[in-house]
């Protein structure tokens, strides 16, 4: 069974882990080449047995895969469009990990043949270096209940990594959403860690933004309880106050963020269902001002 994996970072890397945990083969698509791929999991280090690629002419052997994952960041999903093509066959199933509700839409212009699998994840690594993972914790995968689903949680069966199956899986991807659509934007917009939703202006804000989000996740068919931003906030307010997120790290690195597939995609749901928007469109604008903008300092 051959198993690709398309991007290097974190969760990339985890879960080529965790396929060659599983026994599979491996390959790792990349950027830029590095020697090999580590993983820091429980204080140990291990090597990962993958094959690691920076040109879709270097594949080995026949280059259709049974299972390709992609990994890049939501922004970066064009640039898995070449090793898709050249990976994706009939009965290839095409994993998604990463952030948003609309996998699907992302690669619907590639018209692969092969079948696309949606997923929500869970899993806190870091990427410390070119190929050296660490994992600090959470290790969970949520799939569709359907064959497909199925399907790819037999490719990590007796590994670390909990796969769920959810017959509701809309309803858990927009709740995924709804906490990366308020914590993402405002530490990134803040360039301040968890800390700031002590704050209660922001506690408000954050409120707002996730009233909104739900009105829009209920038209779409999300089913959500009437508490349900209050357990959200609930998880900021114990966090770790000097803990950060994804896209606070991007914007202090001057990387691309991924507002258009967190925010965006709320502001877009809505457009469709008619339920307005006006916080989470206020906020999409301002990350778009401050995308890819360098931070200067006084």
């Amino acid at each position: 069974m051959k198993a690709v994996v398309i991007g290097s970072g974190a969760i990339g890397g985890y879960l080529a882990a965790m396929l060659d945990e599983a026994g599979h083969d491996v390959t790792l698509c990349v950027r830029t080449p590095f020697d090999e791929l580590t993983l820091e999991d429980d204080g140990e280090a291990r090597k990962v047995a993958a094959t690691i690629v920076a040109e879709p002419g270097d594949l080995p052997g026949d280059a259709s895969a049974d299972l390709v994952i992609v990994a890049t960041k939501a922004q970066d999903t064009e640039s898995a469009r070449i090793w898709l093509e050249a990976l994706v066959g009939p009965q290839t199933l095409v994993l998604m990990a990463q952030n948003g509700i609309e996998h699907e839409e992302r690669v619907a212009a590639f018209h692969l043949s092969g079948t696309i699998v949606p997923s929500i994840v869970y899993i806190a690594a870091e990427r410390v270096a070119p190929g050296r993972i660490v994992h600090h914790y959470n290790s969970r995968l949520v799939l569709p209940d359907d064959a497909a689903g199925r399907r790819v949680a037999e490719w990590f069966a007796g590994t670390k990594l909990s796969v769920e199956i959810d017959p509701e899986f809309l309803t858990a991807a927009w709740r995924k959403l709804l906490s990366n659509v308020v914590a993402n934007p405002v530490t990134a917009l803040t360039l301040r860690r968890m800390a700031v939703f002590r704050d209660q202006a922001i506690r408000q804000l954050a409120t707002g933004l996730l009233l909104e989000a739900m009105a829009v996740g209920r038209a779409a068919g999300a089913k959500f309880g009437d508490d349900e931003h209050e357990r959200i906030l609930e998880q900021y307010a114990r966090a770790n106050p000097d803990s950060g997120s994804s896209m606070l790290y991007d914007r202090l690195a001057g990387r691309s963020l991924e507002q258009d597939y967190l925010t965006g995609a709320v502001v877009r749901a809505g457009e469709r269902h008619e339920v307005p928007t006006p916080l989470n469109a206020a906020i999409l604008a301002l990350l778009s001002a401050v995308d890819r903008t360098p931070i200067e300092r006084p």
